[in-house]
């Protein structure tokens, strides 16, 4: 799912992040905020993060999965994942969503 076909060109102009997904990514003031997209059968790792995030899928869904537990976030849901807390992702079908990573 290309990023350029889901945001709004404000949006689209922001610069983009780069790393296991695309996003373009907002600057805020201990916050960074990505709009990313996932193509669908994305997998990834566990893996974690020294940032606190929140984020709300705006389509699709996220199977988030932390301390052996498997969550869906679906559509207008939001999640948390604590700062060094460690977590997987999977995307069975296209999905976008807003994250929010805080930092200290």
């Amino acid at each position: 799912m290309a990023l350029d076909r889901y945001y709004p060109e404000l949006i689209r102009n922001l610069p983009e992040f780069s790393d296991r997904f695309e996003a373009y990514k907002l600057e805020a003031r201990n916050c960074d905020v990505l709009f990313a997209t996932y193509p669908a059968g994305t997998s990834i790792e566990p893996h974690r993060h020294d940032t606190e995030n929140v984020g709300v899928i705006t389509k699709g869904e996220l199977k988030l999965t932390m301390d052996g537990e498997t969550q869906i976030i679906s559509m207008g849901e939001w999640y948390h994942v604590a700062a060094d807390k460690e977590h997987a992702a999977e995307f069975a079908e296209d999905t976008a969503e807003i994250e929010f990573w805080f930092t200290a």
